[in-house]
């Protein structure tokens, strides 16, 4: 079976990191994966090119020239011709607009589309008529959280039957302690800081969803309890002079650290004490799954699917959107209870190899294509 992933790329993120690991674990099962990357002028996205490249992962790069760039469909048309996939398989909304029409134009049988995410431009009514069209010709669907089954079932009116619930997974290997520590000591001599600093993070592009500023306004509230905490931030966005605007005014400057975007981030957070995730809205949220992997204790908002990922109480702490009191306690509760923190990390390492491996995303995936391809021939 020949399956084509069609996305369009602008940095490596969630859905991005997400599809590396997908496509390679389908190829070792026998799936012929390919990826089809939409580029924007003068950003090719060589790094995400080299990472398929790594994984062994059939790449073609398109240039796509604004949101409505009508010559991109016979491009992507003569691009699917030449793979002959069985199947095609779109993620977000560029390759969603046109990776259908440029299927069908190929004379590609099945399509599937994943969502990833209910961003909020979802909502409007041009977008929601233009997803209902688009589900009602879709062989199937993939949702990554049952919060986005949900929401693409109540707001985009996807049929029921044709969704699918496959969550993201993550690769995973034990770090040992001796490990840990070394990242813990690298990141702060990097920072010039005492190896004993409790450090705050959060990996994320800096935009209003990931709510960047309630950790700068919960940073500023603890600082006379633990006038020694810190708050690494990595990532960048175009909110990035505006929050460091904003840390000035809060008096948080010097205490918030910003490492704009590392490839090296997942691995960074080896090194933090606790991961902040006080999002707006999350779609799933692949950073807890990273934190989980490095034994790192989670506070997220308690929305969309990120209830599905951690476990109030066990894996990390749930409070409620825009609650900086709230994310002011939690934090303070786990820098003040090191064994706790410990703890924590260690369920949600379990948690993550029980229900979030990368093997069953993979064995998930491919089971949708199987049940999609033997309905279409049962037809």
């Amino acid at each position: 079976m020949r399956v084509a992933h069609i996305i369009k790329v602008t940095r490596i993120s969630g859905a991005e990191r997400h599809l590396l690991i997908l496509l390679g674990g389908l190829r070792e099962q026998g799936v012929d994966a390919r990826l089809v990357m939409l580029v924007e002028r003068g950003k090719p996205m060589d790094d995400m090119a080299a990472a398929a490249q790594q994984r062994d992962i059939p790449l073609t790069r398109l240039t796509i020239r604004g949101h409505y760039d009508a010559p991109l469909l016979w491009r992507l048309q003569r691009a699917l011709r030449a793979i002959a996939p069985d199947i095609v398989h779109t993620h977000l909304i560029h390759a969603d607009m046109y990776g259908y029409a440029a299927a069908k134009l190929a004379r590609v049988s099945t399509v599937i589309s994943s969502r990833h995410n209910d961003d909020q431009f979802r909502y409007r009514p041009r977008w929601r008529r233009l997803n209902r069209q688009l589900w009602r010709r879709l062989d199937a669907g993939i949702a990554i959280s049952g919060a986005v089954a949900n929401f693409a079932e109540v707001i985009e009116g996807a049929p029921r039957d044709k969704l699918h619930i496959v969550r993201y997974g993550m690769e995973y290997r034990w770090l040992s302690d001796e490990t840990i520590e070394r990242a813990r000591h690298s990141l702060r001599a990097e920072l010039g800081l005492p190896p004993d600093t409790p450090l705050l993070g959060m990996v994320c592009r800096l935009v209003q969803q990931k709510g960047v500023p309630y950790s700068l306004e919960a940073l500023r509230r603890i600082r006379s309890d633990f006038p020694e905490a810190r708050l690494v931030i990595i990532g960048d966005g175009e909110k990035a002079g505006e929050l460091r605007q904003l840390a000035t005014a809060l008096g948080v400057a010097e205490r918030v650290d910003w490492l704009s975007w590392r490839a090296d981030a997942a691995e960074l957070m080896t090194a933090l004490d606790v991961l902040l995730v006080p999002s707006l809205w999350e779609g799933f949220g692949l950073v807890v799954l990273e934190a989980m992997a490095r034994r790192v204790p989670v506070i997220a908002s308690r929305v969309s699917a990120l209830p599905e990922v951690v476990v109030h109480g066990e894996t990390g702490i749930l409070i409620e959107s825009r609650d900086v009191d709230g994310l002011a306690q939690a934090i303070a509760r786990l820098l003040s209870d090191r064994a706790l923190r410990k703890y924590m990390g260690l369920l949600g390492t379990a948690r993550l190899e029980e229900h979030f491996s990368a093997k069953r995303m993979v064995e998930e995936t491919s089971k949708v294509y199987e049940s999609v391809s033997a309905k279409r021939l049962s037809r």
